[in-house]
């Protein structure tokens, strides 16, 4: 049992403070029951919750994809940079954490949840989860250079990279790169490693999912219900000597 402003809050109706607003002025119905309370308990499991007539289901984890644009830090604050949360309207970015991190000019698919064992899946080290970037080089990527990139570089740490897909994209300075680790920077590293630099960098995949092609920068949706279980149903590959 929760409070009603909660679930409803929780629920994308609004703030805490406007959802008080709209159940102290009646615009809220629990099970065709008009509710003046924000205080009173609700079974989250098994109530219908109407606010003016429009339904609002109660949902424990949220998933958002957002087509991070430039400009912007992946956090859920920043005294000196406008983040990721910030793209996202009051109502909604309550709890909502990135999933991993993309540099600042870097754009593309970032996920948000409030869904922390979601988050572990995707960022522990052991899964090894794949990610896609579209690289814009400072020049064309030789075929040695892509066997280098397959096969693992040094960006200056213990061990090298671990094998790596990478192909040629349409466009003549552009490969794509698909990497199972999340070392800082490693996109940028691996290609200076080639002695080549990183112009214009976008994730396309995450996992299994991949950003919607219709998503503008800067804008986000919800994860579709399939969505979500492509990303739980990642098959984590075994780590690699």
């Amino acid at each position: 049992m929760i409070r009603l402003d909660k679930y409803l809050a929780d629920a994308g109706a609004g703030t805490r403070t406007q959802v008080k607003e709209l159940i102290r002025k009646g615009c809220v119905s629990v099970d065709g029951k008009m509710i003046r309370r924000p205080e009173e308990k609700v079974n989250e499991q098994t109530v219908r919750v109407t606010v003016n007539g429009t339904e609002y289901q109660y949902r424990t984890y949220r998933y958002f994809m957002l087509n991070k644009p430039a400009g912007v830090v992946s956090a859920t604050e920043d005294k000196r940079e406008k983040t990721v949360l910030d793209l996202f309207p009051e109502e909604i970015r309550k709890d909502l954490f990135p999933v991993g991190r993309l540099d600042k000019d870097t754009v593309g698919l970032l996920i948000l949840t409030n869904d922390g064992v979601l988050a572990h899946n995707l960022l522990s080290p052991k899964k090894h989860v794949s990610k896609t970037y579209l690289v814009g080089t400072g020049r064309p990527v030789s075929e040695e250079e892509l066997r280098q990139l397959r096969s693992g570089v040094d960006i200056g740490e213990k061990k090298r990279t671990l094998p790596a897909e990478a192909w040629y994209a349409k466009e003549k300075n552009q490969i794509y790169l698909s990497i199972r680790e999340g070392k800082f920077h490693q996109i940028k590293r691996m290609l200076a490693a080639v002695d080549n630099e990183v112009f214009y960098l976008k994730r396309i995949t995450m996992g299994l999912l991949t950003l919607d092609e219709n998503l503008a920068e800067g804008s986000f949706r919800e994860l579709t219900e399939e969505e979500i279980d492509m990303l739980y149903g990642i098959e984590v590959e075994k780590e690699m000597k």
